[in-house]
């Protein structure tokens, strides 16, 4: 063997074993954040147990966006399969399915900690957008998913994959979102329901995950590289200026911008579409008083 095939070799070689470092110590990296145990003491849940709350658990889950990864119904599915990164599925919550594994205390904790009944992180669970959840709306939301119609339905499991763990051991894949928590116990209540800024901040806790803290727009984390920017929505001018109220309510029922555009498919006005007058006006009070921020435009 010559000195050029010598060296290529010994350079295929290396790159091999860094390759084999790297995901070694992304497998290790993942796997102890996986098995990290959280000890949780919000306050037990009282329900109302009348029919207002039941209404308002079915409320809730279309507009937060609970169907959307779990189905009509929280039968589950696949919500998407990224490759090489993961195969991202939302689990059946049906009594059915959960039954011996979660009561009310623990659905909540892992509807507003991204924790599951043995303590530890729940993978994927966007968790951040329901944090401040009121006790009375996890009371209410809970009920809901304990009264669905039993459902033997599998979506199969979750997949982390090499890449997966790579990209999550570098901060570039948001895999659990319980780290980033205050997981401190406290009571939580919200605004009093009705058109105002106030009560728009609340509701608009669940655009977060997607636009970002500031709603000024980001790359969605955890998704792949070519899915669309969420968009800006602030009153600046690559976001809401220029905006009405009418514009926004109208965006959300039919899914047309005011030039006319569509919005993009992954954009899921149609779930929020199911928000009342009173709720999509008081999430527009509270987006357009914000301050505008700079980012870029989205795409698509």
């Amino acid at each position: 063997m010559g000195k050029g095939l010598r060296r290529a070799a010994w350079t295929v070689a290396a790159l091999a074993g860094a390759v084999g470092v790297l995901f070694g110590a992304a497998w290790f990296y993942s796997e102890q954040a996986m098995q990290t145990r959280y000890v949780l003491s919000d306050p037990p849940l009282r329900g109302t147990g009348d029919a207002a709350e039941a209404a308002r658990g079915a409320h809730l889950y279309q507009v937060l966006g609970c169907v959307d990864c779990h189905a009509a119904g929280g039968v589950g599915k696949e919500v998407f399969d990224a490759g090489p990164v993961a195969r991202v599925v939302a689990p059946n919550l049906t009594p059915t399915a959960l039954a011996g594994r979660y009561d009310a205390d623990q659905l909540a904790a892992a509807i507003r900690h991204g924790v599951g009944p043995d303590g530890r992180p729940l993978r994927f669970m966007p968790s951040a957008d329901y944090h401040e959840l009121s006790d009375a709306d996890t009371a209410a939301l809970v009920r809901h998913l304990q009264s669905l119609p039993d459902s033997g339905n599998d979506p199969g499991a979750f997949e982390l994959r090499p890449l997966g763990r790579v990209l999550f051991m570098l901060g570039q894949f948001e895999l659990l979102p319980a780290r980033h928590l205050d997981h401190a116990p406290r009571v939580r209540t919200s605004p009093a329901p009705g058109p105002t800024a106030e009560y728009g901040g609340y509701l608009a806790q669940t655009c977060t995950g997607c636009h970002g803290k500031d709603h000024g727009g980001q790359h969605v984390p955890g998704t792949p590289a070519d899915f669309p920017d969420a968009a800006n929505l602030t009153p600046h001018a690559n976001g809401l200026a220029g905006w009405t109220e009418a514009d926004f309510v109208r965006v959300i029922r039919e899914g047309r911008r005011p030039d006319g555009r569509e919005l993009h498919p992954l954009m899921p006005w149609r779930t929020y579409a199911a928000m009342t007058d009173d709720e999509l006006r008081a999430i527009w009070r509270y987006l357009s008083a914000l301050p505008p921020r700079e980012r870029k435009a989205a795409k698509g």
